[in-house]
Formats: C-alpha cells, sequence, structure tokens
C-alpha cells in the first residue's frame, strides 16, 4: 500500500528591512543645502538692487537719447540689476524709429548701459518710405526724406529685390562720373533706371544683368558725353541700344537717318 507523501514545509518567505539611514549624514547633508541656498538668495538679493541710472550711447541724428532712455524706464517696472529683462528691454528698443541695433548690458552696482546704432537710409521707397543699405523697408510714412537719396519703386514685397540691384548699380556708375538717382521695376517684371542727367536707360525684362554691362562698356560714354541731348538709352536690342534724343538733337538725328544703335 502506497502511502500519502508527507507534506513538505515551505522555508519561511524573508521579510524586508528597510535599509538603515545614517540620519546624522541625512542631516548634515540638507543643513550644507539650505545654507548654500541661503547664501545664494543672500547674493541675488544683494546684487538685485534697483536700478537708478540709465547711460545712452550712439551717434544720434534721428534717434533721441531721452525717448531711449524713458523706454528703457518704462520696461523696468521695479526690476533689479539682476531681474530685469534685457532681452524684453531690447525688444521695446526696436519699436522706435530708425533704431536698427541694440546692446543693453548691466552696469554695476545699480545702471543699465545702453547701445543704440542707428539705421542707414540707402534709398528711398515711393514717396516716403526709406530702405536700409540690407534692403529693408524700415520707415513707410518718413515726412523728412534726405533728397540726396535714389527714389525707388516696385511691387510690394520686391523691397529687397529693387534695393539690391540699386545697390549693386550705384556704385560702378558713380565711379563712371554719373549718378543714379532712381530705378523701378514694374508690374510685369521690366527694369529701368534714371540718372541726374535727365537720361533714363531701359534693360526689360530679360538679360538684365548682361544688358546692364552692355550699357556701361558701350553706351555710358555716350550718355556721358551728350546727356543733355539724350532722353532716353534703350538696351532691349541684341546687337546694339536705341537712343531717344531731345528737342534739337530729336530733329538733327531724323533728318540724318537716324541714329539708333
Amino acid at each position: 500500500m502506497l502511502g500519502r507523501p508527507k507534506n513538505r514545509r515551505k522555508p519561511a518567505e524573508a521579510r524586508f528591512r528597510w535599509p538603515a539611514i545614517n540620519w546624522r549624514a541625512v542631516g548634515v547633508t540638507l543643513g550644507a543645502l539650505g545654507l548654500v541656498a541661503g547664501g545664494a538668495l543672500a547674493v541675488t538679493w544683494a546684487f538685485d538692487q534697483p536700478i537708478e541710472t540709465v547711460a545712452v550711447h550712439g551717434r544720434f541724428q534721428r534717434v533721441a537719447p531721452v525717448d531711449v532712455e524713458r523706454v528703457v524706464k518704462a520696461c523696468l517696472h521695479g526690476a533689479g540689476l539682476l531681474s530685469v529683462d534685457l532681452a524684453a528691454v531690447r525688444a521695446r528698443l526696436h519699436t522706435l524709429p530708425w533704431v536698427d541695433a541694440v546692446s543693453v548690458q548691466r552696469a554695476w552696482p545699480r545702471g543699465l548701459t545702453v547701445l543704440v546704432i542707428e539705421q542707414s537710409a540707402a534709398a528711398r521707397w515711393g514717396e516716403r518710405g526709406l530702405l536700409n543699405t540690407r534692403g529693408e523697408l524700415f520707415a513707410s510714412d518718413e515726412r523728412h526724406i534726405p533728397p540726396e537719396l535714389a527714389r525707388l519703386a516696385g511691387p510690394e514685397g520686391k523691397e529687397s529685390v529693387v534695393a539690391q540691384r540699386y545697390l549693386a548699380a550705384v556704385g560702378r556708375l558713380m565711379q563712371a562720373g554719373v549718378r543714379l538717382t532712381a530705378m523701378r521695376l514694374d508690374a510685369r517684371g521690366a527694369w529701368e533706371f534714371d540718372l541726374a542727367n535727365g537720361v533714363t536707360v531701359r534693360l526689360g525684362r530679360r538679360q538684365v544683368d548682361e544688358r546692364f554691362e552692355k550699357f556701361m562698356n558701350t553706351a555710358l560714354r555716350l550718355v556721358t558725353q551728350r546727356g543733355e541731348d539724350i532722353a532716353y538709352v534703350d538696351m532691349r536690342y541684341t546687337n546694339g541700344f536705341a537712343i531717344g534724343w531731345r528737342g534739337n538733337a530729336a530733329r538733327a538725328a531724323r533728318s540724318e537717318g537716324g541714329h539708333d544703335a
């Protein structure tokens, strides 16, 4: 007769024990952290003093330093030297007309130093707009336009395109002894520019760079010699250019059978 298997006793499960904690070390660590935090707060409080002075620097022609100081102080809202938001101050200063670049730095113990760089107007846009040297329209309703600035025009959103072509041409023309006074891009994409002697140069829509080079190399000498007799120069010809004469010069050209090239 088979006997029943005897019940074997399972080993007792190990009881969970919390690890031993060195409460003294924990207290020392927490105390040290508290001292560090307290020290940091004390240092912050000591250096975060109220801002009392705002020093404004720059070469000012269009921007008034008093307006810069007023905008800075309006941004403080009681903030101290450490807690002041310098980025917010710079952003507010950029809203002032004619401000191009701004630097704002802390000046210990209770001041700010502000450096302002004004916009440099390279040309006018339309009636009252102004473009900087990067081709950006930074003023759209300027009352006082420097009279020596060339007038640029074109479709909305093409300010930078027109400005870049103008900047590429104006220096070369000036070296050749003529001054560029206006440049236009029409809605069809055709280019033309005016010179100070009243001559209009038509470049058209295609091969604009090549036509400008052709003007510089072939027609410019005639324009400088007889600019008072020329109304326009049309560079939209494959093998040359056409001259539009003024008054008596036009009648003389017709009697001679024309002088188009």
